[in-house]
């Protein structure tokens, strides 16, 4: 009776294969595959930064507060546009107060020279009415008392003249420093007065804020970032050992905002930086890009081997899926299980495979289609059936 049974059953069991209502599901070929190198094809990505062409940082020249600003961050100015101004009503009424004392300066200088002129044309040492004359007439006096007195060792006139031309050289000069320091005092306030108003030195865009109006601020404190973006470049710590793959002028691809292009190498730094042992590149973008300043770019640089030099490598199959992170199932002969093992990636080399930076070493198996989720301990199997 129970092999009719089954003989049934194997029946009911075929007719419903035959119909397609029920059959067998071979699981994927999960096999092990062993980690092996192969040549490079391709170049390691490096990450980077879109910046303007060039930027500058306007500071606050004196103190004061902020009267108005000629836009939010993100709008363009053509050249020399009004960006800050700063409220300068004390320096106003400091010009004033200066060129008053210009004025009166001015003034003294002028008379200064006039009495220096007068000095020379009539001295006072030949006047008759300042001379020790003994009541005699003007012609007596100077044809006999000044003899008589500078003989006697009473006075000199010769010296008296030079003394006298002196003083007056002396006012003059001292009238002609007071007319420089007041216009050097007049200069300093009307260079602060053109301080007070902060311009675009170049056709640009306000790259970030960092001030509102009514803000009081004091001397060397940041108002403005303003950049240059007709031109864009990108900015990267390159490691050392890819530096020496690059050259000034060399073109390579980019990716920004998964668009393709080509940038080109502008300027290698000199010098590397002692704790991350990079180096600072710089890389021109082609002129009209879709792309602004702060988006991230994937530079494509040449290996330090170039290419064609030996790198690990495994198939994209044997990738977790549905993993945040890649990472793949590694057996461990010793104990007969596999472990979970978190990768490094890094270009894919266009033949079903990708490059592995870290995480495994060659001659190490890894599992070859593992079904999504799978974990430590996860073991292919031949096939499974499913209703």
């Amino acid at each position: 009776m129970k092999i009719v049974t089954i003989k049934f059953k194997a029946l009911i069991w075929g007719f419903l294969i035959s119909l397609g209502l029920v059959f067998p599901i071979v699981a994927s070929a999960a096999n092990f595959v062993t980690v092996q190198s192969s040549a490079s094809n391709s170049r390691t990505v490096l990450g980077s930064t879109v910046v303007p062409y060039k930027t500058v940082t306007l500071t606050a020249q004196f103190p004061g507060r902020i009267m108005s600003i000629g836009g939010e961050a993100g709008a363009k100015f053509p050249a020399g546009s009004l960006l800050v101004k700063i409220n300068d009503d004390a320096l106003k009424a400091k010009k004033g107060m200066v060129e008053a004392q210009l004025q009166s300066a001015q003034a003294a200088l002028k008379n200064s020279q006039l009495q220096y002129n007068r000095e020379m044309i009539s001295p006072r040492s030949k006047n008759v009415g300042a001379m020790p004359g003994m009541g005699m007439p003007s012609m007596m006096d100077i044809y006999f008392t000044r003899p008589f007195a500078d003989a006697m060792g009473t006075t000199d006139t010769g010296y008296n003249r030079y003394t006298d031309l002196m003083n007056s050289a002396t006012t003059v000069t001292q009238a002609r420093t007071q007319v420089m320091q007041a216009m050097s005092q007049l200069n300093e306030i009307t260079a602060n007065l053109k301080n007070a108003n902060s311009v675009s030195p170049f056709e640009g865009m306000i790259l970030k804020k960092m001030v509102e109006v009514g803000d009081t601020v004091q001397p060397g404190q940041p108002l403005l970032e303003f950049g240059f973006i007709k031109y864009l470049r990108t900015k990267a710590d390159v490691p050392e050992v890819l530096v020496g793959s690059l050259k000034k002028g060399m073109i390579i691809p980019v990716k920004i905002g998964g668009r393709k292009s080509q940038a080109r190498v502008a300027q290698i730094y000199p010098v590397a930086d002692a704790a991350r042992h990079t180096v600072v590149v710089k890389f021109d973008l082609k002129t009209g890009i879709n792309a602004s300043p702060g988006m991230y770019a994937e530079l494509f640089l040449p290996d330090s081997g170039g290419i064609g030099k030996a790198i690990i490598t495994i198939p994209k199959t044997a990738l977790i899926k549905g993993r945040s992170l890649p990472s793949v199932l590694v057996l461990d002969e010793a104990k007969g299980v596999t472990k979970l093992r978190l990768l490094r990636l890094g270009v894919d080399q266009g033949n079903s495979t990708v490059q592995v930076i870290t995480g495994i070493k060659i001659g190490e198996k890894v599992v070859d289609n593992p079904p999504p989720g799978a974990l430590s301990g996860w073991m292919p199997q031949t096939s499974v059936a499913k209703q």
